[in-house]
C-alpha cells in the first residue's frame, strides 16, 4: 500500500492576501518586504505580476527594483498572515490529522485514511484548493503523489491555481528524467559538482553506486541514491519540532572585505528572521559559518541575553562574530547564518521541503 501524501503551497501567500485586501494593488507587481529605495532588506514574497520581471523572493530590493522599476514595496502584515493560515489549516484539518506545516503557507497532509471517506487524494486536493478559494478568496495549487518528496516537486508543476498528480505507476519514469537541479537540496554549488561527474538527471544518479554517491556527497548521498528511485519513506510528523534555522549562500568570486561581506550578511539575517516571522518563532543563538577559499570551515556563536526575531539585532550580531573570527588576507566563498535555541516548540518539520535530511533531524537551509 502506497500512502496518499498531498503537498499545499499557496500561491505567493503573503502578496495575494495584500491584493485581495488591497484592490489597489490588484494586477501590480508588488513586493512585501524590503524597501521602496532599494536601501536594504530583501523580498519576502513577490505578486505574479512582480515574477514576470524576475523577482523572487529573497532577493535584495535593489536588485527587485532594477528588474522592476515599477514595483509596489509593501509592508508585511504577519498577523494577518498567521490568522489566514489558521484558517486555512482548519480547511485541512477537515479531511485529515496528519498535518505537517512547512511555514505559514504549506503543509504536508497525508490523506491515506482521509476523515470523510473520500478514498481519491485528487479529489480531497481539488475539494481543498475549491474551500481554500471559496472561503477566502485566495489560489493554493496542490502536489499528489506517494511521498513527500515527489508531492512537493508536483506542487510546483502547475502553478499558481492547479494540481499535479505523479501516481506510482509513472514514479521511476518520472525520476529518471527529473533534472538534479529540480532536487530539493540541490543549489548550485552541488548541481555543478553533479555536472562535474556526469550526473545530469535521476537516471545519471540511479546508475551510480551507493557507496560512489555517499564518497562524494557524504551523508546526502544516500538520500541521493534512495530518491532517485523514487523512495521517500519520511513520515508526515504533525508534531516534529525544528531546533534551528539556517540560511548560506556561496559566492561565486570570494570576498575579501568586510565592506563585500556585509550586504550578504544582511540580506541572510533578513531570510532568516523572516523564517523565524513565518513561524511565530524566536531564538536566542546567533551563529555565522564562514568556508574559506582553501575550503576550510568555521564557526562562531553567540547567545543573546533575551531571544529575538529581530533582522537588526540578528545582522549586527552576526557582523561581529564575522569580524572577531579574523578577517585578514582571508578569501571567504561562503557565508551563513542560523538560528537556534528557541522560546518556543515550533510548528514546522525539519527539511519538510524535501531536500536531503540533516540526520539529526534538527535543521532547515534555505540556501545551498
Amino acid at each position: 500500500m502506497h500512502r496518499k501524501i498531498i503537498h499545499i503551497d499557496m500561491d505567493a501567500f503573503y502578496a495575494s492576501i495584500e491584493q485581495r485586501d488591497h484592490p489597489e494593488y490588484r494586477g501590480k507587481p508588488i513586493a512585501v518586504g524590503g524597501s521602496p529605495e532599494g536601501r536594504g532588506g530583501v523580498v519576502a514574497t513577490a505578486s505574479y505580476e512582480a515574477r514576470k520581471f524576475g523577482v523572487r523572493s529573497a532577493m535584495p530590493s535593489k536588485k527587485a527594483l532594477e528588474l522592476c522599476p515599477e514595483m509596489i514595496f509593501v509592508w508585511p502584515r504577519f498577523d494577518v498572515y498567521k490568522e489566514v493560515s489558521g484558517q486555512i489549516r482548519e480547511i485541512f484539518s477537515r479531511y485529515t490529522d496528519l498535518i505537517e506545516p512547512l511555514s505559514l503557507d504549506e503543509a504536508f497532509l497525508d490523506v491515506s485514511a482521509d476523515k470523510q471517506g473520500i478514498g481519491s487524494a485528487i479529489d480531497i486536493a481539488t475539494a481543498i484548493r475549491a474551500a481554500i478559494r471559496a472561503e477566502l478568496n485566495l489560489t493554493a495549487s496542490a502536489g499528489i503523489s506517494i511521498n513527500k518528496f515527489l508531492a512537493k516537486i508536483a506542487s510546483d508543476m502547475n502553478k499558481p491555481d492547479g494540481q499535479t498528480f505523479i501516481g506510482p505507476s509513472r514514479v521511476e519514469a518520472f525520476m529518471e528524467t527529473l533534472p538534479v537541479e529540480k532536487f530539493f537540496g540541490v543549489g548550485k554549488v552541488t548541481a555543478a559538482k553533479m555536472h562535474a561527474l556526469g550526473l545530469f538527471t535521476g537516471a545519471d544518479l540511479k546508475r551510480r553506486e551507493e557507496a560512489e554517491l555517499i564518497r562524494h556527497f557524504g551523508k546526502a548521498g544516500h538520500f541521493y541514491y534512495q530518491i532517485a528511485r523514487g523512495i521517500d519513506d519520511r513520515p508526515v510528523q504533525p508534531d516534529r519540532e525544528l531546533k534551528s534555522l539556517a540560511a548560506e549562500d556561496t559566492f561565486p568570486v570570494d570576498l575579501t572585505t568586510l565592506e563585500e561581506m556585509a550586504p550578504e550578511l544582511e540580506r541572510l539575517a533578513a531570510v532568516v528572521t523572516d523564517r523565524l516571522l513565518r513561524n511565530e518563532m524566536k531564538g536566542r543563538t546567533v551563529t555565522v559559518k564562514i568556508k574559506y577559499a582553501d575550503f576550510k570551515q568555521i564557526t562562531r556563536s553567540r547567545s543573546l541575553p533575551q531571544a529575538t526575531d529581530d533582522p537588526t539585532t540578528v545582522l549586527q550580531t552576526a557582523v561581529e562574530l564575522l569580524v572577531s573570527s579574523g578577517l585578514d588576507n582571508k578569501r571567504i566563498r561562503l557565508l551563513g547564518i542560523s538560528i537556534s535555541n528557541f522560546t518556543v516548540d515550533s510548528p514546522t518539520s525539519a527539511n519538510g521541503d524535501g531536500s536531503p535530511p540533516d540526520r539529526s533531524g534538527n535543521q532547515l537551509d534555505l540556501f545551498s
